[in-house]
């Protein structure tokens, strides 16, 4: 590379990374709020542990933030050079638009080459790992998810209340349990009661102390003058963890999740059953999701190449400096892409359409409008 290359590739490297990088602490923002708030505020999850998690989060971001990192960063750049009339000089000492964007190219390129990476491996890796850590997490304090002065309603068809807690120790306790039609079958108070998790059953054991249960027919449960009224010294209870977490550490691997080696296992699994002619079109949609799932990480890559191709005349075209501008080009681009690419998604019900084969139209389409926007540009 010659000193002018160095020059625009390192400016396109470092905009680039800024971009992306704000854009996965977004994301990973978004995530957490979403998975993980509620278990901090419970206590279940040290901080450290948090951190730890949200460093695996990280690469499950880059399909979403690698394309229009990179062409916010080349708007950014090319747009800052335009604005500073450097570009005005390299065409004036000679150099033709194809030869000044060559390192950005060779940058795009590169970036396609670690966004199949990134898909295929690191992403699955990290994904995978940040939900065996979270479940290992939660696992360990299983009694922290009953929580004081709050109503819990983690157990399936279960709510329970504690006054206070102190280690396993609670008081002042209220459980409802609920029949499938979500109306209460059994209600119990109890002055205090103790705790303990089965790790074999994956359940918490709850031993309650002088409680009064009230037993209430389902069809009849607003009929008070029904309910039958008890009292027990000991009354225990059993709630289910399933619904949380599984006690085997196992959980279900979305296709997104698995790597390409992975995904071509499961699609000569699914080749080579044998199912019967009514299950035939099921089959095939199984088969049709597992060759998105290929095509999507390869498209989400390539987006790399079609945005920067995009971002090269449009951002020497700029020739002010409004960071908005660029920016808000680059919202538009990247939501036309990923509302297209989500479209054709839809389509994963309908294998005779081949959606895996028209997800690489919105690539196309990018592509080939940032050769004619390039040709333009280059004749002028």
């Amino acid at each position: 590379m010659t000193l002018l290359d160095r020059y625009i590739f390192r400016s396109v490297l470092l905009t680039c990374a800024g971009a992306v990088g704000l854009l996965s602490f977004l994301f990973v923002l978004v995530s957490a709020l979403k998975d993980l708030l509620g278990y901090i505020l419970a206590g279940q999850i040290a901080l450290a542990t948090v951190a730890k998690l949200l460093l695996l989060l990280l690469p499950a971001t880059m399909p979403f933030v690698l394309a229009p990192g990179v062409l916010t960063g080349v708007l950014l750049t090319l747009g800052r050079l335009s604005a500073d009339s450097e570009i005005t000089a390299m065409r004036t000492a000679g150099l033709s638009l194809p030869r000044i964007a060559r390192p950005v190219f060779i940058f795009a390129v590169l970036g396609v080459a670690a966004g199949l990476y990134v898909n295929f491996v690191a992403m699955p890796y990290g994904r995978v790992t940040y939900e065996e850590g979270l479940r290992d997490a939660v696992r360990t304090k299983a009694l922290s998810f009953i929580v004081p002065k709050t109503f819990v309603k983690s157990f399936p068809n279960a709510v329970v209340y504690a006054g206070d807690r102190q280690g396993d120790l609670l008081h002042d306790v209220w459980v409802w349990t609920l029949d499938d039609d979500q109306r209460v079958s059994l209600f119990i108070h109890a002055q205090s009661g103790r705790i303990s998790y089965d790790e074999e059953k994956n359940t918490i054991e709850a031993r309650l102390e002088q409680a009064q249960p009230e037993w209430r027919n389902g069809a009849e449960a607003g009929d008070f003058s029904k309910v039958v009224e008890g009292h027990a010294e000991i009354f225990p209870l059993t709630f289910s963890l399933d619904k949380v977490f599984s006690g085997d550490h196992s959980f279900h691997r979305k296709l997104m999740w698995m790597t390409f080696d992975e995904l071509q296992d499961e699609r000569t699994r699914l080749a080579d059953q044998h199912v019967a002619p009514a299950e035939a079109r099921d089959h095939a949609r199984d088969i049709m999701k597992v060759q998105l799932t290929v095509s999507e990480k390869a498209n989400f890559a390539l987006a790399v190449l079609s945005f920067a191709l995009i971002g090269v005349p449009l951002g020497i075209k700029v020739s002010r400096r409004e960071t908005s501008a660029n920016l808000g080009v680059a919202v538009l681009i990247a939501g036309g892409w990923y509302f297209f690419t989500i479209m054709i998604g839809w389509l994963d019900q309908h294998p005779e359409y081949h959606p895996d084969l028209l997800l690489w139209l919105p690539n196309l389409i990018c592509l080939g409008l940032g050769l004619w926007l390039f040709q333009r540009l280059d004749r002028r």
